[in-house]
């Protein structure tokens, strides 16, 4: 217990110390008291400001997407009542006020003063910006090859048609532009308007997702082009609408088939990236917080990874290339189906077992874990997570289809051991990624005490003078202290080296093969009969463009895991 001590009154010393305190205690104390409330009042109202500004934001897009989402809905379960051409013309609508708006942020927000004070260096790295626009100009020449087929339609088809691919090319065309160059933007003026048009701006993008994902209206009618092409030629009348020249329609055909799935990688970059951009709007970062000197990439001596890695991409290469070959004729050969998932019942287990010995590496090693609140490494986690769903939702798919009708054939028990060891690689990367993108990175620690050392630099003249020989010895009791910490660790940030550039590699690879070309997901009529084509389109349509979203996305996790070792 505290003694209380009395005064020559008899007040107790604590108390009157108690109620001098209760008071507000002398003028300057109060006044520094009432100046300490009224500005943690402003900042709780600038929170309670922002949380509404967000949340309404947030609801727009949602009542946008379920409006888009019922629309969808009712042309896939009605199609009389909701026709492709009525989903089509709110869509562009859609697009029309998002492009109203990006013309309004290029052309006014960000000029107003003091608009854009700080920039989130964590958001829109190079291989995101890369990514952007390389689909982006994938998914505009998608369109392009869109307008060439209606044009070569054009005496069976409407020519309101042609205007839906050119309002989304100009979309695509600014939207890529916007996202490119602002990315890192953290907007301090309109931030109200600016939220809600990244909002809308992200309602587009998703519900273009989900069109695609669902819509195969394009590919049914190709399909039905050839067959009734097919039945022309053997001498019979048909009232399907035939393109005039055959040739410039299959370059169409072909390319637009080749280029769907670009289109959903394109729209899922875009949902990413203006989500960031929304979470950073009224952000203030510290104008004195450097960015993240990254070193530069080089193998360090890594010699087993790499090379590894590089017979695991002329492999898959190889067979990709016969594989597309074959797709090219009448009918894919059985031994080609074979050889392309014996390629990764091969690679993927070699994979696994990477990801595990680079976890229990994480596990041995001892950089501290990185506590700081990073909205783009929560992201970051939350895509790598989300993206996962869509190659193992088609894995277990892939798995009742084959269990329930015949697993004894080989080429069904290569499907079954194909579609396990995704399932399995999957889990094993990412605990491997999140582990590592935890970490302190290790690069960190000689810049904290760089700028230790320039803090103890800015002390008066005299008192510098005085310990000059002490400073020099911290730094040196500093750099000791670093070098005998992770002296011992060079064999473990070895070993993740080479674990993380061997992933890289391999990820490329499986970003590749899934990314261009013919899906033998697809092509190889197992689940197609088993669940319908209408049915396993979708859900081909749904998961594949997230699993090379996926591989896509872990390459850049795996890069700043490797950096970061």
């Amino acid at each position: 217990m505290t003694a209380q001590v009395s005064d020559p009154q008899g007040i107790p010393e604590t108390t009157a110390k108690e109620d001098e305190k209760e008071l507000g205690g002398p003028g300057p104390s109060r006044n520094k008291s009432w100046l300490v409330r009224h500005f943690s009042l402003l900042l709780r109202r600038d929170r309670q400001a922002q949380k509404a500004s967000q949340l309404f934001s947030g609801l727009l897009a949602l009542n946008v997407v379920f409006l888009g989402g019922a629309f969808i809905c009712s042309m896939i379960f009605n199609n009389v009542a909701i026709t492709l051409g009525d989903v089509w013309i709110l869509l562009a609508v859609l697009k029309v006020l998002a492009l109203l708006w990006l013309l309004y942020y290029v052309g006014v927000t960000i000029r107003l003063p003091h608009s854009v004070r700080y920039r989130d260096p964590h958001a829109g790295p190079v291989w995101v910006q890369g990514s952007l626009v390389l689909f982006g100009s994938c998914t505009v020449l998608l369109n392009v090859f869109r307008i060439g087929y209606v044009v070569s339609h054009i005496h069976c088809k409407s020519d309101v048609e042609l205007v839906f691919p050119v309002i989304e090319i100009l979309f695509i065309s600014l939207q890529t532009y916007v996202l490119w160059s602002h990315s890192k933007d953290c907007v301090q003026v309109q931030m109200n308007l600016t939220r809600c048009g990244l909002m809308l701006t992200m309602a587009t993008n998703l519900l273009l997702w989900v069109l695609a994902v669902t819509n195969d209206s394009m590919h049914r009618e190709i399909e039905a082009e050839l067959d009734a092409l097919m039945e022309k030629l053997t001498g019979n009348e048909t009232n399907t609408c035939l393109c005039l020249n055959t040739t410039i329609c299959e370059v169409f055909q072909k390319g637009y088939l080749m280029l769907y799935p670009f289109s959903t990688e394109y729209s899922l970059i875009c949902c990413a990236i203006l989500y960031v951009m929304w979470k950073n709007v009224g952000r203030h970062l510290s104008p004195h917080l450097p960015g993240p000197h990254r070193p530069n990439f080089h193998l360090h001596g890594a010699i087993f990874g790499p090379l590894l890695g590089f017979l695991a991409l002329v492999a898959g290469v190889c067979i990709f290339v016969l594989f597309q070959i074959q797709a090219s004729g009448p009918s894919i050969g059985h031994q080609y189906f074979t050889l392309y998932y014996a390629f990764y019942v091969t690679v993927l287990p070699v994979m696994t077992l990477a990801c595990l010995m680079g976890t229990i590496m994480h596990g041995l090693e001892e950089r501290e874990m990185d506590t700081v609140k990073n909205p783009t490494r929560s992201l970051d986690v939350v895509l790598l997570m989300g993206a996962a769903l869509g190659q193992i939702g088609i894995s277990y798919f892939s798995i009742v289809a084959i269990v329930a009708t015949d697993p004894q054939k080989q080429l069904n028990r290569l499907i079954l051991a194909y579609s396990i060891l995704i399932i399995i690689q999957h889990i094993a990367q990412n605990l491997f990624i999140i582990e590592g993108l935890h970490r302190q990175p290790l690069w960190e620690g000689p810049i904290q005490s760089h700028h230790e050392s320039l803090e103890k630099e800015e002390c008066p003249a005299g008192l510098r003078r005085g310990s000059v020989l002490e400073l020099g010895q911290g730094l040196r009791r500093v750099s000791l202290a670093y070098i005998h910490s992770y002296s011992h660790l060079n064999w473990k940030r070895r070993v993740l080296k080479e674990i993380s550039i061997f992933l890289i590699i391999c990820n490329i690879t499986m970003w590749m093969m899934p990314a261009f070309g013919t899906h033998p997901e697809f092509e190889n009529g197992l689940e197609k009969s088993f669940y319908g084509y209408r049915t396993w389109f979708t859900i081909v349509n749904f998961g594949l463009p997230l699993g090379v979203f996926y591989r896509m996305h872990s390459v850049g996790g795996l890069v700043e895991v490797y950096l970061g070792a």
